[in-house]
């Protein structure tokens, strides 16, 4: 309700009831040009809504409200970060197994044209070059 709802009539200002009463200097003329007019309160209805935030939730239930939020977020993250690495070791293995095919077919292939000892002695020797680069 308006501030003036609840009031006698003698009571309400004469700028609430009378367009020509004279305005305050300080107040100016309307935007929109229509001087005429009354001035009106804005209209709130109590009822509606217009509560103040500390009756309608205390602090001690927004705050396990956010802890509950907090909680179901980080909860979420691991979910995804889980399922991420599952899928990275899948990718992982899938690389490294066609890695072993491949150098398993081209030793296959050496061995056509050389001697299988020539490949044997190549293949370890390879093998050394690759654990001294790895570490």
């Amino acid at each position: 309700m308006s501030s003036s709802s609840n009031l006698q009539y003698e009571e309400i200002p004469k700028k609430y009831i009378d367009p020509l009463a004279p305005k305050d200097k300080g107040e100016g003329s309307r935007v929109n040009g229509k001087d005429w007019k009354i001035k009106k309160d804005a209209f709130r209805v109590k009822t509606l809504g217009v509560v103040s935030k500390t009756k309608k939730d205390s602090f001690k239930q927004r705050e396990l409200k956010r802890l509950e939020e907090e909680q179901y977020k980080a909860r979420l993250k691991e979910l995804k970060d889980e399922k991420e690495s599952a899928k990275n070791q899948r990718i992982a293995d899938l690389k490294r197994r066609r890695e072993i095919k491949a150098e398993k077919e081209r030793y296959e292939r050496m061995a056509t044209k050389m001697h299988a000892k020539k490949v044997e002695r190549m293949r370890k020797r390879e093998k050394r070059n690759k654990l001294l680069k790895e570490r």
